[in-house]
């Protein structure tokens, strides 16, 4: 699942107030006995496991089940951190478009067959090549190949400062290439990770049961004897399975849950991992032409009430902001969060400056997907200044027709990602994904240029700057960084993990 349409599913499942069956039977966890290992671990997710072959696995939601049985190439600390594994070491060339990694020589995969730099290198093109929606993280790979044994080059047509985060992904997971011809592949994985599939425990989209691998090469890393990840389909289902203590953990989809969570004597680990506000499109003003001027773009971006916003909508649970990146990013500018301060006077000011004292009519997509409230707070808040949105429900279609350039600007609710050059290509680039008009601006070009080529000291001062002149400019309406919400019960601690959804499962303990 893309992590846009994973955040997507998420504001979804919260917005819709879903009723269905329990959780099912009691678990039987151990976890938490007062030893640092052993036991079992539950944990309650919201998407069931799409593939497990390793070329077309998904990741966000998904990633604890490519976690459990593959290793990837590298791997990232809960802070984001990237630290060795497969590839006990890595460097570039000075040009940037040859990574070199020194692979462990130590590693079987659990049908015996040895990990070596041949396995790597096919592991890597087969993923570039495959039907995993992330496929793209690798699109600047134009080879992959074995030096030796323990040392695997990948060759890029162009730097990619991304590269080696997305090998901490679902890009550098790696497979038995025996596997890549099996039948059951997609159902019965075969890595050298810690864990092995359970087919014969395992109900394919409600329960799937891992078994502690007796062979991991790294297994003092590995603290639970079993691994049982349960989908739960709504949000009621996953409330009764915490209120039942049938899970040692789950990510809440809806913050208004939180409350009664706690109750129960759950723990709430939190952390801000997108942003929800406004996109303004249409910033050449092809179908709205008032958007062309950046005093109207401004304008909106005044005319919108903050902190009542995320009270209303998310019951307080985030941090009001005015940036697309994150406070982790080396452009990240905190006195850029108070650039619009609620003020429609100013709002109704500028919009007369730029020759619409009268406002003017905007169309958005809406959809029934999303509350209602949502919607009438938008057209609230711009009225007040003059500006009547038009809705159209566009249903199910909502993402795709906003991204066939549609409609001239939208609400949406989008991740804020590890690295700027990610951020940038998603979001800022005139190809990003988010940029459907392909609006282009020599000045941010430029910076994303550096993003991509530059020294660390050049690509910071670049993003920092970039990000001062699209908050500047208004290219985007950012309200709020939304909680994401993690419980954990008494016999669990775990820590979330910067740019992804789910937190990684290495980190999850037993409390001693």
């Amino acid at each position: 699942m893309n992590r846009w349409k994973s955040a997507a599913a998420v504001a979804v499942a919260a917005a819709l107030a879903l009723t269905g069956c329990s959780g099912g039977a009691k678990s039987t966890s151990s976890a938490g006995t007062g030893s640092t290992s052993g036991g079992t671990l539950t944990l309650g997710l919201i998407a069931q496991a799409t593939t497990f072959s390793a070329a077309d696995i998904n990741w966000a939601n998904e990633a604890p089940y490519g976690q459990a049985v593959f290793d990837g190439l590298l791997r990232a600390n809960p802070d984001g951190t990237i630290v060795p594994w497969l590839a006990a070491s890595y460097s570039y060339d000075t040009a940037l478009t040859k990574l070199t990694m020194k692979l462990r020589t130590d590693v079987k995969f659990t049908d015996g067959t040895a990990f070596d730099a041949d396995v790597a290198a096919q592991n890597i093109k087969r993923f570039r090549d495959g039907a995993s929606p992330n496929k793209s993280l690798l699109a600047q790979v134009s080879d992959a190949k074995a030096v030796d044994p323990a040392t695997l080059e990948i060759d890029l047509k162009a730097p990619d400062p991304a590269l080696v985060t997305a090998l901490t992904q679902n890009a550098g997971l790696m497979e038995s290439p025996k596997a890549f011809t099996a039948a059951d592949i997609k159902t019965n994985p075969v890595g050298s990770g810690p864990y092995t599939l359970d087919t014969k425990a395992t109900v394919p989209g409600s329960s799937y049961t891992f078994n502690k691998n007796a062979t991991y090469w790294a297994k003092d890393t590995v603290k639970y004897d079993k691994l049982v990840l349960k989908v739960f389909s709504d949000t009621t289902s996953m409330l009764n399975a915490i209120k039942g203590g049938q899970v040692n953990g789950a990510n809440l989809t809806d913050n208004s849950l939180v409350d009664q969570v706690k109750a129960t004597g759950y723990t709430i680990n939190p952390q801000e991992l997108d942003w929800t506000g406004l996109i303004i499109l249409d910033r050449d003003g092809k179908l709205a032409k008032p958007l062309a001027d950046p005093k109207v773009r401004q304008a909106m971006s005044y005319a919108f009430d903050r902190t009542a916003l995320l009270k209303a909508i998310d019951k307080g649970y985030g941090t009001v902001t005015e940036q697309i990146l994150p406070k982790s990013s080396p452009g990240y500018d905190a006195a850029l969060d108070s650039t619009y301060t609620y003020d429609t006077a100013k709002a109704k000011a500028l919009l007369a400056e730029a020759g619409y004292p009268n406002g003017f009519e905007l169309s958005m997509p809406s959809s029934t997907l999303i509350p209602s409230s949502t919607w009438s707070i938008i057209s609230s808040q711009l009225k007040d200044v003059g500006i009547t949105v038009k809705y159209t429900d566009a249903g199910n279609n909502f993402i795709s027709d906003m991204l066939a350039a549609k409609y001239p600007a939208t609400w949406m609710r989008l991740q804020q990602d590890p690295t700027d050059w990610q951020i940038f290509n998603f979001e800022i680039a005139p190809s990003a994904v988010f940029n459907p008009f392909k609006a282009s601006d020599d000045k941010v070009n430029a910076w994303g240029k550096t993003l991509q080529t530059g020294s660390a000291a050049d690509a910071g001062a670049a993003s920092k700057a970039m990000n001062a002149y699209i908050v500047q400019n208004a290219w985007f309406i950012p309200w709020y960084r939304v909680q994401s919400s993690f419980a954990t019960d008494a016999k669990t601690t775990v820590k979330v993990q910067v740019g992804n959804a789910y937190p990684y499962l290495w980190n999850f303990a037993p409390k001693s």
